[in-house]
């Protein structure tokens, strides 16, 4: 009886992993809305321009001037920025994959679904997973995050001046609501803007991107302790440790701010 649940469930599991991998069956395919593609646009959008944000840069634009003419510019306000920004951020969508086990936009999210989750951990315990597409192509970009990094590239390109219009003078503003809600979405569904995932315990893709900050502030706060520990342990000035090489410090430059 166990055994045989134990079966349905694996070919339950199978069949959505075959659809999550784009499968023939078209009904299984369903293709984002311009809502998804566009929140999620500004959610990256909104993250590269955080991180590229940290920096206290400054760009020379005296360079190239015969007079020598010109000013200092900071990078966070540079025209650079911007670009550098908008020509990347469509690539950065290809991170996400499909969570058909959620409803709404919420399908499109970094991490591993759920499902695949599941069949992975069988395969690891020698559980002998038999599927139509090999297990070489299980985390293969599916074809509606293909889909979603294409509608992008036409969306930025279509959207250019809206977007640098922000830039240049609404960052007070709420980037999803000034590009999507006032201008790519304006008449149309805007529903999928409010919706949120709340994660739920286990889930790769909800707690994937929480654990990889909480590893830098640990990264940082173990640095501290070990440079304190470190120096507790050193010897009294003018004796040397026997066999031990001193340490070069590491090479710093200012590109390592960025």
């Amino acid at each position: 009886m166990a055994a045989a649940a134990g079966e349905a469930l694996l070919m339950l599991l199978m069949a959505a992993a075959l659809a999550l991998a784009g499968g023939d069956d078209s009904d299984w395919v369903r293709l984002p809305s311009k809502c998804e593609v566009c929140k999620y646009v500004a959610v990256e959008l909104k993250s590269a321009f955080e991180e590229t944000g940290r920096t206290k840069e400054v760009i020379d634009t005296k360079y190239g001037f015969l007079d020598g003419k010109g000013s200092a510019v900071k990078y966070t306000q540079s025209d650079i920025r911007l670009i550098e920004v908008t020509e990347n951020i469509c690539k950065r969508l290809l991170d996400y994959n499909l969570h058909k086990e959620r409803s709404g936009s919420n399908r499109f999210a970094k991490g591993m679904s759920e499902t695949f989750e599941t069949l992975h951990n069988l395969v690891h315990k020698g559980v002998k997973v038999v599927m139509d597409i090999p297990y070489e192509l299980w985390n293969e970009t599916s074809a509606e995050v293909a889909d979603l990094k294409k509608q992008c590239d036409v969306l930025v390109e279509e959207y250019e001046d809206v977007i640098e219009d922000w830039y240049r003078h609404h960052q007070t503003e709420d980037l999803s609501q000034f590009l999507c809600a006032n201008h790519v979405l304006k008449g149309k569904d805007t529903s999928c803007l409010a919706e949120k995932w709340t994660g739920k315990k286990g889930d790769l893709a909800s707690v994937g991107e929480k654990q990889s900050k909480k590893k830098s502030g640990k990264k940082k706060k173990k640095g501290q302790k070990d440079e304190r520990e470190g120096a507790a342990s050193l010897p009294d000035t003018g004796e040397a440790l026997e066999g031990v090489q001193e340490q070069a410090p590491l090479t710093h430059s200012p590109a390592d701010e960025l």
